[in-house]
């Protein structure tokens, strides 16, 4: 039997998260609970946050862990989950921060429920209006809005922020064949429906409020779907983008959009890279991108 407590599981890679951890504390110890924050760095390159994140051992019931090498997310999450001790799981992405204050009590008023989502809300932070990923996450936000995850449940899963039971975690980790990012989540919600555990979704967000450069999310944005072309059979009916590139059968028209997109991906790149970012050459470019994978 485990004991009765959470266990704050972050992964994270070139991120300094000692400011989430903080913060976590603090409501923690709050909440009256037994507690752990165990945060795993997943092989970074950068060693100054490496360096950084050390100062999380320094927090109570908190431990820092350093794997040597990248193994991908799925991995980290499994692995975090082995190093936990107590009964319930909340998985939190490294790049975000707690906007409530009573963000561990709407958690632990649940706790009878065994998958819980608590879903993201994006900052108002006008700085970032040039940035690409701030723009697309924006306007994205309402389509994710607690009442809209509730009416989708399993396609609308993301690991970003989400506590579930550990007996149900061990019998559906994440598929670690998914060794670089993107999708591992949409497919862990694909096996939790497969067995038949509830996901319940519920209004308690972390705030994305720091995003990248508008290269690195579009190289980011690559890799993602190179991810969704490899495990498209089984992503098949939870991804927007593979319906939409499955649902265009004529052989001529795949053609012209693969075509277009040789002749003006380097536009499109420049467009998407500059201070503003047009979010429909985003959606042309992903489109493009994607068919001329392959089929």
């Amino acid at each position: 039997m485990r004991k009765p407590g959470l266990s704050v599981l972050i992964p994270t890679y070139n991120h300094c998260c000692v400011s989430l951890v903080k913060q976590l504390v603090v409501l923690l110890q709050a909440a009256d609970t037994d507690y752990e924050i165990i945060v795993t760095d997943d092989g970074s390159t950068d060693t100054d946050t490496i360096v950084e994140n050390q100062a999380i051992s320094q927090q109570p019931r908190c431990r820092f862990i350093t794997r040597e090498q990248n193994s991908g997310s799925a991995t980290t999450r499994n692995f975090l989950a082995t190093q936990s001790q107590y009964d319930h799981l909340l998985f939190i992405d490294c790049d975000v921060t707690i906007p409530n204050n009573d963000f561990i009590q709407r958690y632990l008023a649940t706790e009878d429920f065994c998958v819980v989502n608590g879903g993201i809300c994006i900052t108002t932070d006008a700085r970032w209006e040039g940035n690409l990923r701030y723009r697309y996450e924006k306007q994205a936000e309402m389509a994710h809005s607690v009442i809209r995850r509730q009416q989708n449940p399993y396609k609308e899963f993301r690991s970003t922020n989400f506590m579930i039971k550990y007996e149900t975690f061990m019998d559906c980790r994440f598929d670690e064949r998914f060794k670089r990012s993107g999708y591992e989540d949409v497919f862990f919600g694909k096996q939790l429906k497969q067995r038949d555990f509830p996901v319940t979704h519920i209004d308690n967000p972390v705030m994305m409020d720091t995003f990248e450069d508008n290269p690195a999310f579009l190289r980011k944005t690559e890799q993602n779907l190179r991810t969704l072309h490899a495990f498209r059979k089984d992503l098949r009916g939870y991804s927007k983008l593979l319906t939409l590139a499955d649902g265009i059968h004529l052989s001529v028209v795949r053609w012209l959009i693969c075509r277009f997109h040789a002749l003006f991906n380097k536009i499109e790149r420049r467009i998407l890279c500059s201070a503003q970012p047009s979010l429909t050459v985003f959606k042309l470019y992903r489109l493009g991108y994607f068919l001329s994978l392959g089929s």
